[in-house]
C-alpha cells in the first residue's frame, strides 16, 4: 500500500477587517487583561497603605512605651526623631507608589475606553447600553472617576477624598511632627516649635500634591485620542 499523502492545510489569513469574528476574541482578551491590571494596581495600593498605617501606629505605641521609661527629655526627643524619620520615609515611598498605581489605573482605563469604541464599531446596536466611556479623549476617559472640577481648588478637594490624598495628608502630618521634634532640641520654645511643625506640614502637603499634579499631567499628555468624542453640532440660526 502506498502511504497516504498529507492533506493540504488551509493557510490562516491575517485579520484584515474589524468585522472578522476573531477580532472580538482578541479585544475581549485584552479587555480582561486591563481589568486584571486595574485590580492588581488597586490591591497593591491598598496593601501598601495598610502596611504604612500599621507601621505608623506601631511606632506611636513604641514611642509611648519609651516615653514612660525615659521621660520627655533630650534622649527621648532623639529617639522620637529617629522613629519619625523612618515613618516619614516609609510614608513618602508609599505615597509615591500609590501615585504610580493611580497612573497605571489611568492607562488601563484609557485602553478600555478605546476597546469599547471597537465594540461599538463591531456592533453599533450596543452603544446605548454602555455607561462607561466609548471614546478615548481625556475628558471622556476621566468620567469614570466621577465629576472633577476644572478649578484648581476643586481638584485639590477631590484629591483629598482619594486614598492617595488621605495617605498624603498623613505623610504631611508625620513630616510636620518630625519638624517639631527636630526643632525642640535646639532650644526653641513650644510655640515656635509648633509653628515650625505647621510650616513643615504645609510644605510637605504642597510638595506631594505638586508632584501628583506634574506626574498626572505628564501622563495625560502622552495619551493619543484616536477616537475622540464627537463635538456637538453648532446650532444653526434659521431666523431671517
Amino acid at each position: 500500500m502506498s502511504p497516504e499523502r498529507p492533506q493540504p492545510t488551509t493557510p490562516v489569513m491575517p485579520i484584515a477587517s474589524i468585522d472578522d469574528p476573531r477580532t472580538i476574541t482578541l479585544l475581549t482578551t485584552e479587555h480582561w487583561s486591563l481589568l486584571s491590571a486595574r485590580s492588581l494596581a488597586y490591591n497593591e495600593a491598598f496593601v501598601r497603605a495598610g502596611m504604612f498605617l500599621t507601621f505608623l501606629s506601631t511606632s506611636f505605641v513604641a514611642l509611648a512605651l519609651v516615653a514612660q521609661a525615659m521621660s520627655f527629655g533630650q534622649a527621648f526627643l532623639s529617639v522620637a526623631a529617629l522613629v519619625m524619620t523612618f515613618d516619614f520615609v516609609i510614608g513618602l515611598t508609599t505615597f509615591l507608589r500609590m501615585n504610580g498605581a493611580n497612573l497605571d489605573d489611568l492607562r488601563a482605563v484609557h485602553g478600555m475606553a478605546r476597546i469599547r469604541h471597537a465594540y461599538t464599531q463591531i456592533t453599533p446596536i450596543v452603544t446605548t447600553y454602555f455607561t462607561t466611556p466609548t471614546h478615548d479623549d481625556l475628558d471622556a476617559v476621566t468620567t469614570v472617576y466621577g465629576p472633577i472640577s476644572d478649578r484648581l481648588a476643586g481638584q485639590f478637594v477631590y484629591g483629598l477624598t482619594t486614598s492617595n490624598g488621605m495617605i498624603g495628608l498623613i505623610v504631611a502630618m508625620v513630616g510636620g511632627v518630625l519638624a517639631t521634634v527636630l526643632a525642640m532640641p535646639i532650644g526653641l520654645d513650644g510655640g515656635a516649635s509648633i509653628w515650625i511643625g505647621v510650616a513643615g506640614w504645609v510644605t510637605v502637603i504642597a510638595a506631594l500634591f505638586a508632584y501628583t499634579g506634574v506626574t498626572v499631567t505628564r501622563e495625560q499628555a502622552r495619551f493619543t485620542a484616536l477616537f475622540p468624542t464627537p463635538s456637538a453640532d453648532p446650532v444653526m440660526d434659521t431666523q431671517d
